[in-house]
């Protein structure tokens, strides 16, 4: 997985439990790719401040994931949901399949 999508997926998963600042930047960095002047610029900071401020925010992210494993777990079940809906459409009941398809379809909202 690369690098930025790792951690696009663990600040889903865990962003409501870093501090709005960390939050905030890392979102700016990963979500909006912004670079580290034009974040650290209209907060005041120099762009080795925000570099700090995300290296730090990462070991966070990546110690939550370690002790929780809630986005590996979120993976794997995105990775179920996808095979399930690639059986479905090998069935011909069509009542049977749009159900099924509706049930997963569900379940990935609720993810």
């Amino acid at each position: 997985m690369a690098k930025e999508l790792k951690f696009v997926m663990l600040l889903d998963c865990y962003g409501d439990l870093l501090t709005d600042h960390q939050r905030s930047v890392m979102e700016l960095y990963y979500c909006e790719d912004l670079s580290l002047a034009e974040i650290g610029n209209p907060l005041g900071i120099t762009r080795q401040a925000v570099m700090g401020l995300i290296k730090r925010t990462e070991a966070i992210l990546l110690n939550y994931e370690e002790k929780l494993g809630f986005a590996e777990r979120l993976g794997k079940m995105r990775e179920c949901f996808g095979r399930l809906e690639a059986a479905a459409a090998g069935i011909e009941d069509n009542e049977l399949k749009n159900e099924i398809v509706q049930e997963i379809n569900y379940g990935l909202e609720l993810l």
